[in-house]
């Protein structure tokens, strides 16, 4: 019996967990001139849009678990990027809000989107199309992520 459905080159996941690694090593280069790592830039830029937010909020954003974003962040508050601080009308919660240093980082950061671009671009592949792709990608992002029922 073939199993073809089990072929690396048939798979959804591969080349989409292929594609993340590959442009997460095109990053890292930028972001050890920063001194952190592709998930604390993750963490940042969530912080930068909304600053002082829950753990589980950040989890949600990232859609990662509590236990594997609450170590990062102590890892990021000793390198005083971010403070952590329970919350006065819920001392369960714990707020995460950026330090100077941390709301200091977003002006040196702020140019590494557009140079992992310029550093990408390639004639082969149209600006459009990688817009697309993200679009495409979010949007299934939103299908998985939905709550399960059942």
């Amino acid at each position: 019996m073939e199993y073809d459905q089990l072929k690396l080159e048939n798979q959804l996941c591969f080349p989409v967990y292929a594609a993340s690694r590959l442009i997460i090593r095109e990053y890292q280069p930028f972001l050890d001139k920063l001194g952190i790592t592709y998930p604390q830039y993750l963490v940042l830029m969530v912080l930068w849009e909304t600053d002082e937010i829950t753990v589980n909020e950040i989890s949600g954003k990232l859609i990662l678990n509590t236990n594997t974003v609450t170590p990062l962040l102590k890892r990021m508050e000793a390198l005083g990027l971010i403070k952590r601080v329970r919350s006065n009308s819920d001392e369960r919660k714990v707020l995460i809000s950026l330090s100077d240093k941390g709301k200091k980082m977003r002006e040196k950061a702020a140019s590494i989107p557009l140079q992992l671009i310029e550093k990408i671009n390639d004639e082969s592949i149209d600006l459009n199309i990688l817009m697309e792709l993200k679009n495409t990608l979010n949007s299934l992002i939103s299908l998985l992520d939905k709550p399960r029922k059942g």
